[in-house]
C-alpha cells in the first residue's frame, strides 16, 4: 500500500522537522506525537476513517473543529489543553503549507481556527507554613525520607519545573560556593538558579549517603527510584500526594491536592511579597516573556487586598439611600420629556 501525504509528512514533520530544524524539546515533541495519536484514533472512531487511508484532504477545518469538541466533551479535557492539541495541530498544517504550496487555501482555514478562551484561573500556591509544614513530613531517619526531603526542598528551593526535577543529573548540582543548580528547561535553554544554604546541605548529605560524589557518576540522574533509573514526572507527583495526605492529619493549612507545580508558584509568590524584583523572578524562573510572571504580580495585589480588609475596620458605610423613595425626585423625572 502507498503511503498517503498525511503519513509522509506526519512522520518527516514529527522526526524531522521538529527535531532537527526547529530544535524542540523531547517534551514538545512528545506531546505533539500525543496530539496526532488522538486524532488518528478519533477518526478511526468516530468518523470511520483508517489510519492508513487518511488524507490531508481528509483532514478538514470542520473535522479538527468536531476534534476539538469531542476532546472536551467526551475525554473531559480542559480548555487549555484544548488549546495546545490545536496548538500542535497549526504548527503541522504551517509546516504542511510549505510542503505542498497547491493546497494552501485548506490548510489555512484548519490554521485560522482560533484558540478557545478560556477565564483566567488564580495562581494556586501555598503559604510559606504549608510548606513548611510539607516539608516536615518526610521521615529523616530513613534513606528514602532523606532522599524526599531533599527532592523538595530542591522542587521549592529552585522553582523548577517537574520535568527540570527529573532531568536533573548530578553534575547539574553545584555545591561550592555560590552553591547553584543548573536547570535546562523548554527549548533546551539553561539557566543557573541559587540555592539556599539549607538546601545546600541537604544536597551534600544526599549525594554523600547515595554515593553519588564519584567523578563517574556525575550523568547519573540526581533522584532516582529502587530500578536507578530517574524519577518520573507521576512519580514525583505521587511522593508529594504522600506528603499533603500526611500534612493534613495535623492541619488544613495544606490544600487536599497539591500538584508540584505549585511548589512552583509558591516560590514566585515568596519571592514578590520579599520585595523581589519581576525581573529578576522571570530570570530565575526561565520565563521567556515577562508578561507570564507578571500573573504574580496580580495574585500578590489581591493577597494585599485581602490582608487589608482583615486589618482595618469597614470606615465607608455603603448603605446608600433608596432614592425611589425620594419624592421629589421622582416627580422631576415623570416631568422629562
Amino acid at each position: 500500500m502507498k503511503p498517503t501525504d498525511f503519513a509522509n509528512h506526519l512522520t518527516t514533520f514529527l522526526s524531522v522537522y521538529l527535531l532537527q530544524q526547529k530544535n524542540a524539546s523531547r517534551n514538545t515533541i512528545t506531546s505533539y506525537r500525543d496530539t496526532f495519536k488522538l486524532l488518528i484514533r478519533y477518526c478511526q472512531e468516530q468518523k470511520r476513517l483508517p489510519a492508513e487511508k487518511l488524507e490531508l484532504t481528509m483532514l478538514t477545518a470542520q473535522l479538527i473543529s468536531d476534534f476539538l469538541d469531542w476532546l472536551e466533551r467526551e475525554r473531559k479535557c480542559s480548555i487549555s489543553t484544548r488549546n495546545q492539541r490545536l496548538a500542535a495541530i497549526h504548527a503541522f498544517f504551517r509546516y504542511a503549507q510549505y510542503e505542498e504550496p497547491e493546497g494552501i487555501l485548506h490548510f489555512q482555514k484548519v490554521i485560522s481556527l482560533p484558540v478557545k478562551k478560556a477565564p483566567k484561573p488564580s495562581v494556586p500556591h501555598l503559604t510559606p507554613e504549608a510548606v513548611k509544614l510539607l516539608l516536615a513530613q518526610p521521615d529523616r531517619t530513613t534513606a528514602k525520607g532523606r532522599r524526599n526531603l531533599a527532592l523538595l526542598s530542591v522542587l521549592y528551593d529552585s522553582g523548577c519545573r517537574v520535568q527540570e526535577l527529573a532531568d536533573l543529573r548530578v553534575r547539574d548540582v553545584v555545591l561550592d560556593h555560590p552553591a547553584v543548580l543548573i536547570l535546562t528547561g523548554k527549548g533546551g535553554k539553561t539557566r543557573r538558579v541559587p540555592l539556599m544554604k539549607n538546601t545546600q546541605a541537604l544536597l551534600k548529605h544526599y549525594l554523600q549517603e547515595s554515593d553519588l560524589t564519584k567523578a563517574w557518576k556525575s550523568d547519573h540522574p540526581l533522584f532516582m527510584n529502587k530500578q536507578h533509573h530517574k524519577l518520573t514526572k507521576e512519580g514525583i507527583a505521587y511522593i508529594i500526594s504522600q506528603y499533603v495526605a500526611s500534612a493534613r492529619k495535623t492541619s488544613a493549612i495544606v490544600p487536599e491536592k497539591v500538584a508540584p507545580h505549585m511548589l512552583r508558584h509558591s516560590k514566585s509568590v515568596h519571592l514578590l511579597q520579599a520585595g523581589v524584583n519581576l525581573i529578576y523572578i522571570r530570570d530565575f524562573l526561565g520565563h521567556k516573556d515577562i508578561k507570564t510572571t507578571e500573573v504574580y504580580a496580580k495574585c500578590d495585589t489581591e493577597l494585599k487586598r485581602q490582608a487589608i480588609e482583615k486589618a482595618y475596620p469597614d470606615l465607608v458605610d455603603n448603605n446608600l439611600p433608596d432614592w425611589s423613595n425620594d419624592e421629589t425626585l421622582l416627580n422631576w423625572l415623570s416631568k422629562l420629556k
